[in-house]
This record gives C-alpha cells, structure tokens and sequence, in this order.
C-alpha cells in the first residue's frame, strides 16, 4: 500500500470480478466512496475505495457496465465492513440496491469511547492514533471528471489506507477496556432504513425557523414542505433549487389567494410559479381547514426556567463524574443539549440510546426520579442509591 507505488484504478469487469474474488475471503474491509449531489437529491456516486491490511484499490462505477460483484461482496454479513462517518456511504449503498451492507463498524462512532471527540473528522483521528498528518490538496475535487489523476486517487486510498490501519487499532483498545460490546446497538442502528429515507411528511421538521410559527401558517408549511421533497425525489433534483426554506416560509407567512400574489413572493422562480402555481395554491387552501400536526417539544425555542437550569446543572455533575470514572469527555459523553433533552422530551435524547443508554442515560434518569443523589463527602462528590421502604402488606 505504499504511495510509491501506482495506484489501482478498477475499471474493467473482469479486474474487478478478480479484485472481488480475493477480497472475499477477509474478515473485514475498509472502506469509502466519493460522490457528488450539489445537482442531485440523491448522491451521485463517482468512485469506491477499499483496502485490507494487504491490498487496496478505487473502484471506478463511471466507467464501469456495473458494480454488482462489488455490491454482492459488501453485502456479504460474514465481512464488517469498516467506514468513518458511515452515514453518507450507507445511504449510497441504500439507494442503489434498496438494501443495507452490514454488519458496519464506523470509527466515528467508536472513538468517543477511546477518549477522542465526538464527531471527530477522519484527518484528525489518523493524526490522533498514527500520527500521520493527511494532504487536503484534492478535497474540492469534481469526482465525476476523468480522468482521475495518480495523484487524486493517491488522495482518495488515503480515506481507506489509514482506516485499514486505524480498525486493529480501535479495535484493540476497544477489547482491552471491554467496550466493543457498547457500540453493537449503535452499529445496528445504522443499517435502519428509516435513517436514509425519512417520510417525507416529516420533512418539515427540517424547515429553519418552523419552531416560530402555529395556526394556519405552520399547517401550510407542513404541506408545502412535503410537496417540495416529492417533487425532488421525482425530479432527483436538490430540495432547495425546488423551493428554498426562507421561500417556502414566506408563502406560508403571507398565504397568497391567487398567482398574482403567489408570484410576488421574493425568490420563488419562475418555472415553479409557471409549473405549480395552482398546486401551491391549492395545498394553502388545505392548510386553512386542517390543524397542524403538533410542533415536538423539543422543537419549540422553549427557554429553560431557573429550576430547569439548575436541574441541568446537577446532571451535568453527574456526567463529569461518570465521564471522569470512564476517561471519556463529559462533554461527549453527556452534552448540555442532550441533558436538556433529557429533561423536557426523554425520549428525543441521544442519551436514551445506545452505548449512552446503560453508561448515563439510566444514572440520570435514576437521578431524576429521586432513586439516585450525590452527597458531598470529605470534599468529594459521591453517588448514593436510595433505597425505598417496603410497602406495608397490612396497609389498605
């Protein structure tokens, strides 16, 4: 895998049926893709990069007739296959075949319990770990340009060089603290479907500034917003060359009656109005005979009181301390945002969910329900689970 040497470019059907083929009988595979979506609602994909400890190699699917052995080899439950910040790559993988590889582990994820931050970038967790400082020369690359230079691919392996190199690595320190078994439920969670494809009429919960508006005005965003990401999806165009979000509020706020009025709303295109005027039009005549669907709490601009500041407060001391115990960030491990959270919507909390679930989640909340305190003792804060009397069986 040494950068002296040319890079593997794959992109004839029988290189890539013998790549497969040996590839087949690892364990693991590290891997990553490179896409576009700046025209697209879906992500375009433009090359694969794989590697094992012994061999690595990008996959061109431009050039290719098909990738089909590839995406029978990833599919394949009896390999793990390795990414960082798997997410984009998933829902990649989910379009394509309607299916999702697994099983998955994303180094992302798995950091955190290392002691890394959460949310760390790949470049900064191979400084981190191997102490290699990573070229950002080819970040802003067109992927779907060809003809992809040594270099440029040379930059693209990195993404799975090092990551062949990080997995024994986390994974060893993992075993060693014995929390490999902490992150199951968080890689399982991303071979969800529902994370790739949310119903679309749910996506005005994306709408910035939603949480600001009731009544009439939030039940025509509701209607507009799942109008606007059906017609993306059909049209595989972005959502916002369709209708921005300051665009689609502004309709709902001034609720034109006719095309006269719709057409002076500022930023809504010309195509749109001529295409879709009546049925824009149409959907604000709904909103005025239908409530809207409930804002989650969460999602309002709810200031918390001084009571719950404080409340806050106290979790956040027991996060430092169990974070401490644990030498994990107490930041990562229990964020501020997700303690409030906790508080007002219990069930909208990170920490309600996986590794978090068992290591804080159930502490704070035995916290909040009076069966957990924290006393001062000599200086330090210590944890003391109460104990409740046995009800009385001779009481009414």
């Amino acid at each position: 895998m040494s950068h002296e040497n040319v890079p593997t470019l794959i992109q004839d059907t029988a290189e890539l049926e013998a790549l497969c083929a040996r590839l087949r009988s690892a364990s693991w595979l590290a891997l990553d893709t490179e896409f576009m979506r700046e025209k697209t609602y879906r992500p375009q994909l433009c090359l694969i990069q794989v590697a094992t400890p012994d061999e690595s190699a990008c996959i061109d699917p431009l050039t290719l007739p098909s990738i089909d052995p590839f995406l029978d080899l990833i599919y394949d439950h009896n390999i793990v296959k390795v990414l960082h910040a798997a997410g984009q790559d998933m829902e990649i993988f989910y379009w394509l075949r309607g299916a999702l590889p697994g099983p998955i582990f994303d180094t992302q994820i798995a950091a955190p319990l290392l002691g890394h931050n959460e949310q760390i970038g790949y470049g900064n967790l191979v400084k981190a770990v191997l102490n290699v400082e990573l070229s950002k020369s080819h970040s802003r690359t067109d992927w779907t340009r060809r003809p992809l230079s040594d270099a440029q691919l040379r930059y693209a392996l990195d993404d799975v060089i090092y990551l062949a190199k990080l997995y024994p690595r986390l994974q060893d320190a993992l075993e060693e603290q014995a929390r490999s078994a902490w992150l199951e439920p968080d890689f399982i969670a991303l071979e969800n479907p529902d994370l790739y494809e949310k119903p679309a009429e749910d996506m005005w919960l994306r709408v910035k500034g939603v949480q600001k508006f009731k009544g009439k005005a939030l039940a025509a965003i509701q209607r507009l917003a799942t109008w606007r990401e059906l017609a993306a999806r059909s049209s595989d165009r972005p959502r916002n060359w369709l209708m921005k979000d300051d665009v689609l509020i502004d309709i709902a706020r001034q609720q034109p009656s006719n095309t006269d009025e719709l057409s002076r709303i500022r930023g809504l295109s010309e195509g749109i109005l001529r295409r879709h005027a009546d049925t824009l039009l149409e959907l604000l005549q709904e909103a005025e005979k239908t409530p809207p669907i409930p804002l989650p709490p969460f999602s309002k601009k709810t200031k918390l009181s001084p009571a719950q500041d404080a409340i806050v407060d106290l979790l956040t001391t027991l996060g430092k301390l169990i974070g401490d115990e644990l030498s994990i960030n107490p930041a990562v491990l229990a964020p501020r945002k997700e303690l409030e959270r906790l508080l007002i919507d219990p069930t909208q909390s990170r920490l309600n969910q996986g590794w978090r679930k068992k290591l804080i989640g159930q502490p704070l909340q035995e916290l909040l329900n009076g069966e957990l305190s924290m006393r001062i003792v000599e200086q330090r804060v210590r944890l003391t689970r109460e104990t409740r009397p046995a009800a009385d069986e001779n009481s009414a």
